[in-house]
């Protein structure tokens, strides 16, 4: 297959930022990155201009990254309480799970992406918590979470 280098003019998901030269399939950067403005033909005019795209990158990054910083230090001063209903018997049934994490943070005023949210499954347990949410490739944050069973306190243990 033909492939062909261009120079990003944004971040594209797996592919890589702006300013990098990356190679990809021909079709790929005649039909979609091109048009829609994505990124340049690796011409030797088009890698003069890499400088000044370096330059925005640098400063996109160094943006995220003190956003990513501030919402961190919000998320370690929270601590949620969510409540598991329970069944007969006080047997709790029901999860918790990013969605759920994710509403509650909104609710609060905390703005992140719902996949950001490191969960290994849901949560089927009552206890505490502490959930690992990550915010850019260098900054995570601990959510501390406690999680109740609706009804007796001693059916739960």
């Amino acid at each position: 297959m033909a492939t062909t280098e261009v120079i990003l003019r944004e971040k594209i998901g797996n592919l890589g930022a702006e300013a990098d030269v990356v190679s990809v399939k021909a079709g790929f950067a005649r039909n979609f990155l091109i048009p829609e403005g994505k990124a340049y033909e690796a011409t030797s005019a088009n890698l003069k201009h890499l400088e000044s795209l370096k330059g925005q990158r640098v400063k996109r990054e160094a943006e995220e990254f003190s956003v990513a910083q501030e919402v961190a230090a919000k998320i370690k001063k929270l601590k949620l309480d969510f409540t598991l209903e329970s069944g007969q018997g006080g047997k709790a049934f029901g999860s918790i799970t990013s969605i759920d994490i994710h509403k509650e943070l909104t609710e609060k005023g905390i703005t992140i992406d719902r996949h950001a949210i490191q969960l290994d499954g849901p949560i089927k347990t009552s206890g505490k918590k502490d959930i690992e949410i990550k915010l850019h490739s260098e900054v995570t944050a601990k959510l501390k979470i406690n999680v109740k069973v609706d009804g007796d306190d001693e059916a739960a243990k």
